[in-house]
């Protein structure tokens, strides 16, 4: 089974683009953190290039912008191409998404919580801050 589940912020706004046949895709970097220090006791990240195509690369490329943290259901891939100079095959890692959740608003705009507003939010009694530390 190939399944990837990855948590991060971008490190760069999305890139969208259409395809000759008319397909949209979204690209962008998720920086996720590793779970273990360095030995200056400092978090590292890998950047994970992520792929998603079709009406979730428009939401994508509409919604998300370089910071914002996104939750990414997918599948690896790994590829092959010919270098253009001409120096031999190289390989590339990615994920190809399934789904992308945003986890953060959009500065200045509306809140992206499944159409519910703040207001039929309150009902339900004080908002809890979210902790990256979770350790699953």
């Amino acid at each position: 089974m190939n399944k990837v589940i990855l948590m991060g912020r971008l490190t760069r706004d999305p890139e969208v683009r259409y395809t000759q046949s008319g397909k949209v895709v979204c690209q962008f970097t998720l920086a996720v953190d590793r779970f273990t220090t360095n030995q200056e006791g400092q978090r590292e990240a890998d950047f994970v290039p992520i792929v998603v195509w079709g009406k979730v690369a428009e939401l994508c490329g509409n919604s998300l912008t370089k910071g914002q943290r996104a939750l990414v259901d997918g599948r690896l891939q790994i590829r092959s191409y010919e270098a253009k100079d001409g120096s031999g095959k190289r390989w590339m890692t990615e994920v190809i998404a399934n789904s992308v959740q945003f986890l953060d608003r959009k500065a200045g705009g509306p809140a992206h919580e499944q159409g519910t507003s703040k207001g039929e939010m309150e009902s339900f009694g004080s908002p809890v801050a979210f902790d990256e530390e979770i350790p699953f």
